[in-house]
């Protein structure tokens, strides 16, 4: 496969689950604003921000800000509609090796946009961040129903996995350091997507280890760090050459490979003492893996410069 193609891909895959991840975390943020008149608006999106890696000046820690930033703004590609809009740019690049159900979703989606954020100003987001949520699970779907489960769809799988990791540790990270203004567990869960496969895991929705446990430890759970972790491990061997499966010379196996390590030996009451260098290793994973990914199989070569007429 070309290199700008399995590019193209693998963002294609990350920038659609980053809408999908921030349109749960700030549908969540949002109802812990509206639902407790004494909430401190203003460290409560410091905190979403925080989240988010958007840095701002205290003066704009204000909703409307914060929703134009994280949300409508096309020109940033970490906001929701700015992801939705370069997902669509890495689909026009990939157009012939994604399916045209894919195709039309996506611009289906990226089209009605607009439309949506002219009700989400007028009425509030929560309709706007439904919509984002529906029609990315719904991409998601139809890719894995309707692309080839090829080297191209792991590329695009690949970026997706990394993408829910490191945001499954940002969240994390929110609700422990400022859990002053995080949301309650319950809603928590929610935005994790995880609300109801943590409530048939037999643990307490107020046990704070017990949740943190579940969302990096559990094998099951396709949000999960460590099921995300063994996903990505899964494609970086269909996509190796040859199907290599040994991790000699391959950087980004081996982070993985440290990573799941670490998680694979933990239980659930390890994860409380250790969680702040438990996020920060996943973290540093999903970059270091993007690296590794970048710089083995999307490297561009530099390009040829002319020599003038003449010269030697």
């Amino acid at each position: 496969m070309l290199s700008r193609l399995a590019e193209s891909l693998f963002w294609l895959g990350r920038y659609i689950e980053r809408a999908d991840d921030t349109a749960r975390m700030v549908d969540t943020y949002v109802h812990r604003m509206v639902e407790d008149p004494r909430n401190d608006e203003r460290a409560t999106c410091q905190s979403l921000l925080a989240i988010l890696g958007v840095e701002v000046p205290p003066s704009a820690a204000r909703l409307e800000p914060t929703l134009q930033s994280v949300v409508f703004d096309q020109e940033n590609p970490n906001s929701i509609a700015g992801s939705l809009n370069a997902a669509y740019d890495n689909a026009r690049r990939s157009r012939d090796v994604i399916s045209s159900e894919v195709w039309v979703a996506l611009n289906a989606t990226r089209l009605e946009l607009p439309a949506r954020e002219g009700e989400a100003r007028a009425k509030g987001p929560a309709t706007y961040l439904a919509y984002v949520r529906e029609r990315c699970a719904l991409l998601a779907g139809v890719a894995d129903a309707t692309m080839s489960h090829d080297e191209g769809w792991h590329y695009l799988v690949l970026g997706r996995t990394l993408e829910r990791i490191d945001m499954v540790a940002r969240l994390l990270r929110g609700r422990v350091v400022n859990e002053r203004v995080a949301p309650d567990w319950v809603a928590f869960l929610r935005a994790a997507g995880a609300m109801e496969a943590f409530m048939r895991s037999g643990f307490d929705v107020h046990d704070s280890t017990g949740v943190a446990g579940f969302l990096l430890l559990d094998r099951s759970f396709p949000r999960s760090a460590l099921f995300g972790l063994l996903r990505a491990d899964e494609c970086l061997v269909e996509i190796t050459p040859g199907g290599q499966r040994a991790t000699a010379g391959d950087s980004a196996r081996h982070a993985l490979h440290r990573a799941r390590t670490t998680l694979e030996y933990l239980t659930p009451e390890d994860v409380g003492d250790q969680l702040g260098e438990l996020l920060t290793m996943l973290e540093i994973t999903c970059t270091r893996v993007t690296d590794a990914v970048t710089d083995r199989y999307f490297r561009h070569d530099d390009p040829v410069a002319w020599n003038w007429e003449g010269a030697l």
